[in-house]
């Protein structure tokens, strides 16, 4: 497998590491969808039709699916766009995330307030993945 190496501006990235780290992440919170359902199912919005569970699958294996598109080479475009498309779809869950947590105490408030702000540079990571690509 051929690296390649984008210089911008001052930084260099290398594409297939960043896609790896993508992937490795999409790989493993798809598998916690499955592994712990209920720490996600309250996080769904009330405002989605069907079962907390249904969407909770279905995100885990939005994820897994993800996962594989960045990975690949020839689908790491698509895959790069789709995942930050995802990312942003999921944020109402991160929202949701800091209002439940409200009585759980301060760490898991400031846990969850922390995962909003990082969900930016995950997009990015995302949209560079797929723009590198093609």
């Amino acid at each position: 497998m051929r690296t390649q190496v984008h210089n911008i501006g001052s930084s260099t990235r290398r594409t297939p590491g960043t896609a790896r780290a993508l992937a490795s992440m999409f790989a493993v919170t798809g598998a916690v969808h499955f592994l712990a359902p209920r720490v996600f199912d309250p996080i769904v919005p009330r405002w989605l039709p069907g079962s907390s569970r249904s969407w909770t699958v279905a995100s885990g294996l939005a994820e897994w699916a993800l996962a594989a598109l960045v990975a690949h080479r020839t689908t790491r475009n698509s895959g790069g766009l789709l995942s930050a498309a995802f990312l942003v779809a999921v944020f109402p869950a991160n929202v949701r995330t800091v209002r439940i947590v409200r009585s759980r105490g301060m760490l898991a408030q400031l846990i969850a307030i922390a995962r909003l702000p990082l969900q930016v540079p995950l997009i990015a990571l995302a949209l560079r993945v797929g723009r590198s690509a093609s």
